[in-house]
C-alpha cells in the first residue's frame, strides 16, 4: 500500500509574509504553542493543534523574530520599528518595549526569563535585565567597540543560563560568555549566515548558510560539526528533536518544504505553499513541523502522515 499522502493544516490570519516561526518547550501536560513572526507587524499565538489563541497588537513595523519562554507565560518579539517588546502571553499586553537605533531582527529570552538578548542591523548584541527594564542594556563587543559583528545578525540564541550565541551576515558564530560579558570562542563559515536555530532536544544549534546547513555542538566541547551541502540554499533548517534521523528546510528560491536525511539524502518534498518558504521548525514532540512562508500562512505537517494526531484523522484505513 502506497503510503499516505501529507496533508498540511493550513494556518491562516497573517495578512503579510511570514518571517520566523518558534515552538514553545513540550510541556507537563504534553501540549506545546506555536508563536509566529510577520511583515503585517502582529506576531500570533497558536495551540499545538494550529488553532488561533491570540495577536499580539502594538508593533508599528513588521516583526522578525519572537520566541517564548520556557512555560510560555512571556514573549519576546523584534521588529523594524526599532523596538523588541516583551508580551504576557495570557492578556496579550505588552510589559515593556525596549527602543533600539535601527531593526532588530533576532530576540532571545533567558531560560528563567529574567533576560532578554536582541540584534539585528546595528551589528550589536544588546542584553537587557527584564527585572531592571529601565537599567540601560549591555553591549558585547570583543574590543570594546560596542560593535559585536561586522554585519546584520539573524539570529541571536541562549544556552543555558550563561551563554548567548549570535551569529551574523559576516559568516561569523559568535558564542558570549554572558557573566563576564566576554567572546568565548567563534566559528567562520565564509557565507552570510541566513539561520540559526536552537534544538533544545539535541543541544545542537542548527545553521543555514549559502548552500550548507550544519549542526554544531550548542557549547563548543570537542564534538565534530555536522555540514552537508545541499543542491539549493536553504532559508532555515529544523532537526528532528527526537529520532534526530532527518531535517527539513526551507527555501527562498521556490515554494517547496524538503525532508532530508542527515546524509543529505533528499527523502520528500512537500508542495502546497503559493511562495518562498522563509522558516521551519519540528514541533518539541517530534510529530509535526511548520512552515512559514511569502504567502502569509502557516502550514503544519505530520512527520507520519495517516498517524491521528491533533486535528489529524487517521488515514491508515481509507486506503487513501
Amino acid at each position: 500500500m502506497a503510503h499516505p499522502k501529507s496533508v498540511p493544516l493550513v494556518a491562516p490570519g497573517h495578512t503579510r509574509p511570514v518571517t520566523h516561526l518558534s515552538f514553545s518547550a513540550l510541556q507537563d501536560d504534553g501540549t506545546f504553542v506555536l508563536i509566529s513572526s510577520c511583515k503585517d507587524g502582529n506576531p500570533m499565538l497558536r495551540e499545538w493543534t494550529g488553532d488561533w489563541i491570540g495577536t499580539f497588537i502594538g508593533h508599528k513595523g513588521a516583526v522578525w523574530s519572537s520566541k517564548l519562554s520556557p512555560d510560555t507565560s512571556r514573549a519576546a518579539s523584534g521588529s523594524a520599528d526599532f523596538t523588541a517588546k516583551i508580551w504576557d502571553t495570557y492578556t496579550g499586553e505588552a510589559l515593556h518595549s525596549f527602543p533600539h537605533n535601527h531593526i532588530v531582527r533576532s530576540v532571545a529570552l533567558s531560560p528563567s526569563s529574567s533576560h532578554l538578548l536582541t540584534g539585528g542591523q546595528e551589528k550589536k548584541v544588546r542584553m537587557f535585565d527584564l527585572r531592571r527594564p529601565d537599567a540601560e542594556a549591555d553591549i558585547f563587543s570583543e574590543d570594546g567597540s560596542g560593535i559585536s559583528h561586522n554585519g546584520t545578525i539573524k539570529s541571536v540564541v541562549w544556552v543555558g543560563e550563561h551563554t548567548g550565541v549570535s551569529a551574523a551576515e559576516d559568516g561569523l558564530i559568535k558564542w558570549w560568555d554572558l557573566r563576564s560579558r566576554k567572546l568565548t570562542t567563534s566559528l567562520d563559515f565564509k557565507n552570510p549566515i541566513t539561520s540559526m536555530e536552537l534544538s533544545p532536544q539535541t543541544n545542537r544549534l542548527v545553521v543555514t548558510a549559502g548552500r550548507t546547513v550544519s549542526f554544531i555542538p550548542a557549547l563548543p566541547n570537542g564534538n565534530q560539526t555536522h555540514s552537508l551541502t545541499l543542491q539549493y540554499s536553504p532559508s532555515s533548517a529544523s532537526i528532528h528533536p527526537l529520532l534526530q534521523d532527518r531535517f527539513v528546510t526551507g527555501s527562498i528560491n521556490d515554494e517547496w518544504v524538503r525532508v532530508h536525511d542527515l546524509s543529505g539524502e533528499e527523502r520528500d518534498v512537500l508542495k502546497g505553499h503559493h511562495g518562498p518558504v522563509h522558516c521551519v521548525e519540528f514541533s518539541p514532540d517530534g510529530e509535526m513541523f511548520a512552515s512559514g512562508s511569502e504567502d502569509g500562512t502557516i502550514r503544519l505537517w505530520q512527520t507520519t502522515p495517516g498517524k491521528s494526531y491533533g486535528l489529524w484523522q487517521g488515514s491508515q484505513n481509507n486506503g487513501s
